[in-house]
């Protein structure tokens, strides 16, 4: 009798040992019903150009390269800080007061979810100092110049985008955004 109980206590242990792990495992898929449909990473990488046109031909190209994924924003910043006289208290420029502000190129991206297909968010700016102002510190506050180019498109894999383009009302010139898109994988 007690070979019997001590056979029928390992049985039951052993089928315990068993079937938890797999009782185990279908509670976790109760309770996070989204695991099995995580996608995988999908990286990418953004080449991005900067035209200047005048006249229909390309005069003036600036190029930017990001790699991204899907859900993380990414972004490449460029410049420079430049000083602005805000005000200034006593004689001299001891207690002269500044605020810098940023000049140079700034592109973000992100790819977002759109059904079954990625959205690309792209935001571009690019700004300089007018050069023909007589900006000296102190003197005179600088004149910035700046383009802003924002746009949502579906993601096209391998084809040039053009995000937006932008008449300068300065001149006969023109501003376009363009991204190509390449995956890494």
């Amino acid at each position: 009798m007690r070979k019997t109980l001590a056979v029928l206590i390992v049985a039951t242990t052993v089928g315990l040992w068993f079937v938890s792990p797999a009782q185990a495992q279908e509670a976790s898929k109760e309770s996070n019903p989204g695991a099995a449909k995580v996608k995988p990473v999908e990286p990418y990488r953004l080449d991005f150009s900067f035209n200047e046109v005048l006249d229909g031909k390309i005069v003036n190209t600036r190029r930017y390269s990001m790699n991204l994924t899907a859900g993380e924003p990414s972004s490449i910043k460029i410049g420079t800080r430049v000083p602005v006289v805000v005000g200034s208290s006593g004689p001299g420029t001891a207690n002269t007061q500044y605020q810098y502000i940023d000049v140079g190129t700034d592109l973000w991206a992100q790819l977002r979810e759109h059904g079954d297909d990625w959205e690309l968010a792209v935001r571009g700016e690019v700004s300089n100092l007018d050069t023909e102002t007589a900006y000296h510190a102190g003197e005179l506050a600088p004149v910035v110049r700046q383009i802003k180019i924002n746009g949502d498109t579906l993601l096209v894999v391998g084809k040039p985008i053009l995000v937006g383009s932008v008449d300068d009302p300065n001149s006969k010139r023109q501003f376009q955004l363009e991204v190509t898109v390449t995956k890494l994988r």
